[in-house]
């Protein structure tokens, strides 16, 4: 059983990341984005985003198919307490990634303007989950997120 949700800022490649983690795991990968409400992804505004409706996709996502792996942008450990409110096997996987990461890869891919980010709460020692680096190529990033899940020890920023 695996229920795992990639978190990262934005530019760090999150969807890249968890799309090649499931594949890594041979689940299922579900860009986080596509599980907003049609109006809500229509607006690019942080306000247009109906956050409780978001939280109940993720949450029947993971009821249906115990094998998956769902991108996200950052969350709140409020959003991440809701979602393992409904689902308690549910692990967390926050990229961590530095301005000299995440800055060219915003600028080169983004097709809308920038918005605010949210706040933020890092993992905690008392939550299921690991926060990465993401400072090297794809599969090493991949790797060791696998290696940090399995148990390997100071594999995670933790």
């Amino acid at each position: 059983m695996t229920r795992i949700v990639v978190t990262g800022p934005p530019g760090s490649g999150v969807s890249l990341v968890a799309a090649a983690l499931a594949a890594r795991l041979r689940s299922r990968s579900v860009d986080g984005d596509e599980l907003h409400p049609p109006l809500s992804r229509r607006h690019a505004r942080p306000d247009g985003v109906d956050r409780e409706a978001w939280l109940r996709a993720v949450a029947l996502v993971f009821t249906k198919d115990a094998t998956v792996v769902i991108s996200s942008g950052l969350l709140t450990r409020l959003d991440r307490d809701r979602i393992r409110e409904s689902v308690r096997d549910v692990v967390f996987v926050e990229l961590v990634a530095g301005a000299a990461t995440a800055e060219p890869r915003k600028r080169r891919w983004r097709r809308e303007p920038a918005t605010p980010p949210r706040p933020v709460d890092p993992l905690t020692a008392d939550e299921a989950g690991v926060r990465i680096a993401d400072d090297a190529d794809l599969g090493s990033v991949v790797e060791r997120i696998h290696a940090a899940l399995a148990g390997a020890p100071a594999q995670s920023l933790r």
